[in-house]
């Protein structure tokens, strides 16, 4: 089978949610069919799509015969089982590959890969599967850190901030017993993150830093250009690069990163990565010839890579739970480009759209 496809072509994707929306947007505009696989009859990837398949990621028949209707598969949550991939790859290229969604779903994988394979720096980091082995790792740690179930975590789910005797009693427990890392705080002064693109070819291109702002830990704006030194992003891109390097990487991916000052000296260590499409790189959809979007179809499709420029200063903004009653003062906004996702139910916690307030670049 070839690794490039031809417009009229289909994109078969994982997972029904905004990013597979966008992901489907993106791909029509380019003369490419999308075929969105969920079990969530409810998808908003659905609207914007020729195909759907409503079945489990556990189906093997449906996703037999999903592989056999497309010519690439991707993803637009991490979370993919493994043996979904496993099945899938046996028919249709599962880009990015398996690898990918191995390492990013374990932060015990995640941590060792990065400081190992990629050579990058990450906080302190010890494997805790007991009460026991939580104290031991809290003593070696300094009697502080933050305690993060080993998968499924995000938008701080799965997580416990332990400062004080009082924040162990029962933290494996509250956690479930699942098998868990105890990271060591990083005094940060702020987290950045770089979309990365990394095409069939090897060729690997970067977005310029965000700014991360969260709010009760939800993304709630990326500001860009991000308030660090030049060299600080260099470091930065050059970090994201030697990981979807050494994950010989095929698509995009959002990398995490704290900046952390030492006196005048500025580092980076990175927080974690995410082999998909990522909420801080929504602001490529408005300021950028090429979106994150439209980057991830290409590298899926075997086509080349987009120049990431920027032709705006941008601050994204996400629309979370009733924050999206605003969206008729976004219209008003000269600047700002709105995006709603489609959703039918409001919840508190939700991303239900983002805005793009845009401004001259800078």
């Amino acid at each position: 089978m070839g690794s490039t496809l031809r417009p009229g072509d289909t994109i078969g994707i994982l997972g029904g949610g905004q990013l597979g929306r966008m992901i489907a947007q993106a791909a029509s505009r380019m003369g490419l069919k999308c075929h969105i696989y969920c079990p969530d009859e409810n998808s908003p990837a659905f609207e914007v799509s020729e195909k759907k398949t409503i079945a489990a990621y556990e189906d093997e028949q449906a996703l037999t015969q999903f592989a056999k209707s497309v010519s690439v598969v991707t993803y637009e949550f991490e979370n993919v089982p493994g043996e979904t991939a496993r099945i899938l790859e046996q028919f249709v290229p599962v880009r990015p590959g398996p690898h990918a969604l191995k390492v990013s779903q374990d932060r015990l994988a995640e941590k060792t890969f990065l400081s190992e394979e990629a050579a990058t720096q990450v906080a302190p980091f010890i494997k805790v599967d007991t009460q026991a082995e939580l104290e031991a790792a809290l003593m070696e740690l300094g009697g502080q850190g933050v305690l993060k179930t080993r998968r499924f975590g995000y938008d701080g789910k799965g997580q416990i901030m332990i400062r004080t005797p009082e924040d162990i009693e029962g933290a494996m427990s509250k956690l479930g017993n699942q098998p868990s890392i105890l990271e060591g705080i990083v005094p940060f002064e702020k987290e950045i993150s770089i979309i990365v693109a990394r095409g069939v070819d090897g060729t690997v291109k970067c977005y310029d830093p965000a700014d991360n702002y969260h709010k009760n830990h939800i993304l709630k704006t990326s500001s860009v250009p991000a308030d660090i030194p030049a060299e600080t992003a260099q470091e930065a891109i050059d970090m994201a690069t030697r990981i979807a390097v050494a994950l010989d990487y095929i698509g995009v991916m959002g990398v995490e990163l704290f900046v952390v000052r030492d006196g005048e000296a500025t580092e980076l260590k990175v927080n974690e990565i995410a082999p998909r499409v990522h909420n801080s790189g929504h602001w490529t959809e408005d300021a950028c010839p090429v979106s994150q979007f439209e980057q991830h179809v290409r590298a899926v499709a075997g086509w080349p890579l987009g120049r990431p420029t920027r032709a705006h200063n941008v601050i994204m903004e996400n629309l979370i739970g009733d924050d999206v009653n605003s969206w008729e003062s976004a219209l008003l906004e000269p600047n700002a480009r709105l995006t709603l996702y489609g959703k039918a139910e409001t919840r508190e916690g939700r991303k239900m759209g983002h805005i793009n307030h845009l401004s001259p670049k800078s």
